[in-house]
C-alpha cells in the first residue's frame, strides 16, 4: 500500500463513528489521481495554505482598522487560532483532524477588506448581496488559480460555507463553527484590553466565575465543554453555553459597537463604495481574470469579487492612486 492508503486505513481504526474518514468520502467535482503520500483532506489543507487568498489574510482587518501595534489580530492570525482550537477539539473527540484543519484554514478566505464593515457595505451595494462565508466558497471554487479554483472536496467546501450560522454536513465542519466563535470572542477581548477599550475587571462577574478570568482559562473551559459534550452533537452543556452567549452579547455591546473601534469605519465604507462605483463604470481597468468574470457573469459580480479579495492596504493604495491628486513633477 502507498503511504496515503496506509493513512486511510489507520483512520478507520482510530477515528470515532461520527468522524468523516477519507474512505467513502472526499469526492471532488473534477476527479483527480490520488496522491501517493497525502489523503484528499490533507491535499485540500495544503492547497488552501499555499493559495494567494490565504496569504492576503495577513493584511486584512479582524476588528480594529489599521491599529498601531504589531500584536493586534489580523484575519490571518484569527484563522490560525481557529485552526488550533478546532484541531484540539477534533483530536480529543477522535474526529478527522485533517478535514477539520482544512475547513478552519479556508473558512475566511472570502472576507472583505476592513472586516465586517467592508462586508456590510458590499452587501448593501452589490445586487447579488455579499456574505463572507459564501464568498469564501466562491474563492475556492471560482476565483483562485486564475478562475480554475482549488477543486476541493465536498466536505471541505460544505464546512467553509457553513462555518458562520449553518449546520455542516460533517462533525468536523461543526467543530470549526464552534471554534471560530471561541477564538474570536476571546482574542477580541485581548485586543480590546490592549486598545484600552475594555478592562479585564469589566467582564461580567458570573461569566468570569464560570469560564475563567484569563484568555487561556476561558478557552480551556470552552474547549473542555465541547469535548465533554461529545461528538454526537457538537456543542456545550447549557450552563457553559449560557455564559458563552452572555460574553458574546457583552462584546457586541462594549467592543464591536464601540465608537473607538468603529471610528474609521465610515471612511472604509466610503472608500469601498467609491472603488466599487469606479470599476462598475470602468470594467476594462479590472485585472484580466475579473474581466473574464464580468463577461461570463456580470460586472457587479466581477467588481465585488475583485474588491472583496483586496487587503486593507491594497484598497487604500488603489484609492489613493485613483482619487488623490499627485504632485506635478
Amino acid at each position: 500500500m502507498t503511504i496515503r492508503e496506509q493513512t486511510e486505513q489507520l483512520e478507520l481504526q482510530i477515528l470515532c463513528a461520527d468522524a468523516c474518514p477519507n474512505i467513502g468520502h472526499a469526492r471532488r467535482k473534477i476527479p483527480e489521481t490520488p496522491c501517493p503520500y497525502r489523503t484528499a483532506f490533507q491535499r485540500d489543507r495544503d492547497r488552501i495554505l499555499h493559495c494567494n487568498s490565504f496569504r492576503r489574510l495577513k493584511r486584512k482587518t479582524q476588528v480594529f482598522l489599521s491599529p498601531a501595534g504589531d500584536h493586534y489580530r489580523t484575519r490571518l492570525t484569527h484563522t490560525l487560532e481557529v485552526s488550533q482550537i478546532a484541531r484540539t477539539i477534533a483530536r480529543a473527540l477522535r474526529l478527522n483532524e485533517d478535514l477539520t484543519e482544512a475547513i478552519a484554514l479556508g473558512h475566511d478566505l472570502g472576507h472583505s477588506p476592513f472586516g465586517h464593515s467592508g462586508e456590510s457595505i458590499l452587501n448593501r451595494i452589490c445586487p447579488h448581496g455579499y456574505h463572507h462565508y459564501e464568498q469564501s466558497l466562491r474563492v475556492v471554487d471560482c476565483i483562485e488559480k486564475a478562475g480554475k479554483g482549488l477543486n476541493l472536496t465536498e466536505e471541505v467546501r460544505d464546512g467553509i460555507l457553513c462555518h458562520t450560522n449553518r449546520i455542516a454536513a460533517t462533525k468536523e465542519g461543526n467543530v470549526v463553527r464552534v471554534a471560530d466563535r471561541i477564538a474570536y470572542i476571546n482574542h477580541d477581548i485581548d485586543d480590546a484590553i490592549r486598545a484600552h477599550i475594555l478592562h479585564k475587571d469589566e467582564l461580567p462577574s458570573d461569566v468570569v466565575e464560570v469560564l475563567g478570568s484569563t484568555k487561556t482559562q476561558r478557552i480551556t473551559t470552552l474547549v473542555g465543554a465541547v469535548v465533554a459534550h461529545g461528538s454526537a452533537q457538537i456543542g456545550m452543556a447549557p450552563d457553559i453555553q449560557a455564559m458563552h452567549d452572555k460574553l458574546h452579547q457583552f462584546m457586541f455591546e462594549r467592543v464591536y459597537y464601540n465608537p473607538i473601534a468603529k471610528q474609521e469605519e465610515h471612511k472604509a465604507k466610503l472608500l469601498i463604495e467609491m472603488l466599487y462605483e469606479h470599476f462598475i463604470s470602468h470594467t476594462e481597468q479590472l485585472p484580466e481574470e475579473y474581466q473574464n468574470i464580468a463577461e461570463q457573469e456580470d460586472a457587479h459580480r466581477a467588481v465585488c469579487d475583485y474588491i472583496s479579495g483586496m487587503s486593507d492596504a491594497f484598497a487604500v493604495d488603489l484609492y489613493q492612486e485613483l482619487f488623490i491628486p499627485k504632485s506635478w513633477k
